[in-house]
């Protein structure tokens, strides 16, 4: 504690003097100072969220929405402060402009986070955690200095409602109340649930989703797969003979091989369920699109960006993927065809099992294709083509780094997982990469971000 010692002026008429020392009081007394904000402190929140995530077990879907929607909303907090980018607002679908600040001295970064971690804690199940790490961020800026703090939080909030009345509309809680998938048991070609939780479809109704740079969930539907057909001549029986042979090839070699380790490694499946004895329990794991956060967020750190250029880089990459899982979800419930482990286990080895758990939806296309070439498309206009990185995005997970050359090659390598994996034929990983590819170009055409 300061202690300040009080003398008794000889000219009490010296105002000047009387001034100055009521003004070193004053300065002395004062405890605030600016609060720093740093793109450390955003992906941290980030993390935090995709933690809440995992816990909460959230489908691969419905996690791009939950990561979208708050970096939009910190985006277009942090762009008031910065001239070099520019509102998506009248670019995103149906997304007014924000209220704008009325005060200049706001932190506009603090406002971001607070606004990412509002929106964010809106769309999480356990809303208690995330509002637990913001309050524990708030008690921290609040001693820091208390006015700053009051007025750009306020202002965070003020543009996370705005943000959740535009996702209020985009047909979410709609769909939560309509019917689950109704299986077709006659047409063999038709997808039935898999062992060995046996799921019912997960989001059969997200192409009703409202994208948001896409003018309709169908705008790059890619070609059908090959007519289904199991003789041995055709197209298709081609394509699930490849499936087995290649997964009884890599089983040979034992869980040292490294198609195992790229499948493992591209997983990314948070409805692993393991059964012991009589009990089942999910294993809980990262979405596709989780991983490819976690990628974002390594090449922001690589390339040393700034606050501004970590949430312009999250918000491009996320809204890619965004509008990738409706693409993709519109053409799995419109193809609905069968999974590989169901026809072998039917037509060829009753005993056989993929190396990956397959999840609860129809087979074509591969989603981690469609969202990997929609992620890699948009980081490489971000970061360039030649963006080498190390990618620890799974050790948590227990699975080691791997590295890249670019973003493409990691795309690519996510692709061929899921046949290394034995969950999907191959034109299901061709033609998603390309519906990727193709959504990816979109929002780098569509969208002007920076100026």
């Amino acid at each position: 504690m300061m202690k300040f010692r009080f003398m008794k002026l000889r000219d009490p008429k010296n105002t000047p003097l009387v001034g100055l020392i009521l003004a070193i009081f004053l300065v002395g007394c004062s405890t605030s100072e600016p609060i720093e904000i740093s793109a450390e402190d955003y992906t941290a929140t980030v993390d935090k969220v995709t933690e809440i995530m995992v816990h909460d077990i959230f489908s691969p879907p419905v996690a791009s929405r939950i990561y979208a929607y708050p970096n939009v909303a910190a985006y277009e907090i942090m762009i008031q402060n910065n001239a070099g980018y520019k509102s998506l607002s009248g670019q995103l679908n149906q997304l007014e402009p924000v209220p704008q600040a009325n005060d200049t001295t706001i932190n506009f970064r603090l406002a971001s986070l607070v606004a990412h971690m509002d929106v964010s804690r809106t769309l999480l199940f356990s809303e208690d955690r995330m509002a637990s790490y913001r309050d524990s961020l708030y008690g921290v800026w609040e001693k820091t200095n208390s006015s700053e703090f009051e007025k750009s939080r306020d202002y965070g909030l003020q543009v996370s409602e705005h943000i959740l009345q535009w996702l209020d509309k985009d047909f979410y809680k709609q769909t939560r109340t309509m019917p689950k998938f109704t299986v077709d048991t006659e047409d063999p070609s038709r997808w039935q649930p898999t062992p060995p939780a046996y799921m019912d479809g997960i989001e059969p109704h997200w192409n009703k989703i409202r994208p948001m740079v896409l003018d309709s969930a169908a705008q790059f539907k890619p070609a059908p797969p090959p007519a289904f057909s199991m003789e041995k001549e055709s197209d298709f029986y081609k394509e699930l003979i490849e499936v087995y042979e290649v997964s009884e090839e890599i089983t040979k070699k034992g869980d040292e091989s490294e198609e195992i380790e790229i499948a493992q490694f591209w997983d990314c499946n948070p409805y692993v369920s393991v059964t012991r004895g009589h009990l089942m329990f999910a294993t809980k794991k990262i979405t596709p699109g989780a991983h490819w956060i976690g990628i974002t967020k390594i090449a922001s750190k690589k390339a040393e960006y700034d606050f501004d250029e970590t949430i312009y880089a999250f918000t491009k990459s996320s809204v890619a993927m965004f509008d990738a899982f409706i693409s993709c979800w519109d053409e799995k419930y419109r193809s609905n065809l069968i999974r590989p482990e169901s026809l072998i286990n039917q037509n060829i080895d009753e005993n056989w099992e993929p190396i990956l758990q397959t999840p609860p939806f129809p087979e074509y296309v591969s989603g981690h294709s469609v969202v990997s070439g929609s992620a890699a498309t948009v980081l490489t206009d971000i970061f360039g083509d030649n963006f080498s990185f190390l990618d620890d995005t799974e050790l948590p997970y227990g699975l080691p780094v791997r590295s890249f050359s670019s973003f493409n090659a990691a795309a690519q390598e996510a692709a061929v997982s899921r046949l290394y994996g034995g969950i999907h034929y191959r034109a299901a990983i061709d033609e998603g990469l390309d519906q990727g590819i193709n959504i990816g170009n979109l929002v780098i055409e569509r969208l002007e971000m920076k100026l």
